[in-house]
């Protein structure tokens, strides 16, 4: 497996330490165009949970999304450099339109990203 694209890697450090949710990204991975915005893990993490805890039926796994990762009674340590992107407002781009078309959020492993490029890709829905 080809190690992650270091550059792609640094983006995704910057964003996670300046908190911003405004880095247009569109990346391909095995199977999809994705386009959004990049986002800190932590703010990803709140807006799931926030989605998950407004639904009756799904409210019981907000809780993974807010607490520390935790194996053998042990928090587990977060590594210095992100191994994932996290995109909210992102879209699936399927022919020429973008699913679902409010955006949603993805994690996607960067090192399943093939090729990637700055910015929010539009498409048309006619």
């Amino acid at each position: 497996m080809p190690s992650p694209d270091a550059l792609l890697v640094d983006i995704a450090a910057m964003v996670e330490s300046e908190r911003s949710n405004q880095m247009p990204l569109t990346v391909v991975v095995p199977g999809a165009v994705i386009t959004g915005r990049l986002a800190p893990e932590r703010l990803w993490h709140e807006r799931v949970a926030e989605v998950l805890a407004a639904s009756d039926h799904l409210k019981p796994f907000a809780a993974l999304f807010t607490a520390p990762a935790v194996e053998g009674g042990e928090t587990v340590p977060r590594s210095d450099r992100p191994t994932h992107l996290h995109l909210h407002v992102a879209r699936i781009l399927q022919g020429s339109y973008g699913l679902p078309h409010t955006g949603g959020m993805y994690r996607i492993a960067i090192a399943d990203v093939s090729s990637w490029t700055v910015g929010d890709l539009s498409y048309s829905d006619q």
